[in-house]
């Protein structure tokens, strides 16, 4: 099993898609586990206030260090766990790293907001910056959920059949169910009759296009 400690300015944004489709089922059936930390829960400030202005002046405002902290040794997680930081500046998270990462009893991720996180956190604990893509998103819950998701899919008994996996087969990049055919706009749509020929042979090639 896979325990997911997720820490977060916003946690609420995250709990409706961990309690759904298959991440609900990988909870169900204790393949995985996901803890949600409000920083604000490990402020000192009797306002919960979690962030302040950028020392060297700038836009935004960035989230102090200890709190964060203070929710990483909440987590209990042994030192050698590893504590994603999702950045723009990071690597490009793959399926590798989603493979690395199934094989962890403990996952820490560290979601920033606003302008970021206090730099010296990652003085105090080792983290490995990690990017979902090119681009800049106001925080770091839709990247937790990405990484959940890519790496949950892929513990053994999550997907049921283990082929459903399309990583490990040939699958192609458009798919077909029933009906067989449809009409719309008096224009007849069809599955492609090689879909249909039961030529597993001729079927992989097609996807395989």
């Amino acid at each position: 099993m896979v325990h997911f400690h997720v820490i977060s300015v916003f946690p609420e944004s995250l709990e409706s898609y961990l309690a759904s489709s298959l991440l609900k089922r990988a909870t169900d059936s204790n393949l995985a586990k996901f803890s949600l930390y409000n920083v604000r829960d490990y402020t000192t400030d009797k306002h919960t206030k979690v962030d302040d202005r950028p020392y060297g002046g700038g836009p935004g405002m960035v989230l102090f260090a200890e709190p964060f902290i203070r929710a990483i040794e909440a987590t209990g997680v042994s030192s050698d766990t590893p504590i994603i930081f999702f950045t723009p500046h990071g690597e490009a998270f793959s399926n590798e790293i989603a493979e690395e990462l199934k094989t962890e009893g403990d996952v820490v991720l560290i979601c920033g907001h606003y302008e970021g996180i206090d730099a010296r956190i990652k003085e105090v604990f080792p983290m490995r910056d990690i990017s979902i893509g090119n681009y800049v998103l106001t925080g770091g819950e839709l990247p937790a959920l990405v990484v959940i998701d890519a790496v949950v899919r892929r513990i053994p008994g999550v997907l049921g059949n283990e082929s459903s996996l399309e990583e490990t087969r040939i699958a192609g990049k458009e798919v077909y169910t029933r009906p067989e055919c449809f009409e719309y706009g008096k224009k007849e749509y069809c599955v492609p009759e090689v879909l249909k020929s039961g030529n597993h042979k001729e079927i992989d090639e097609f996807r395989g296009k």
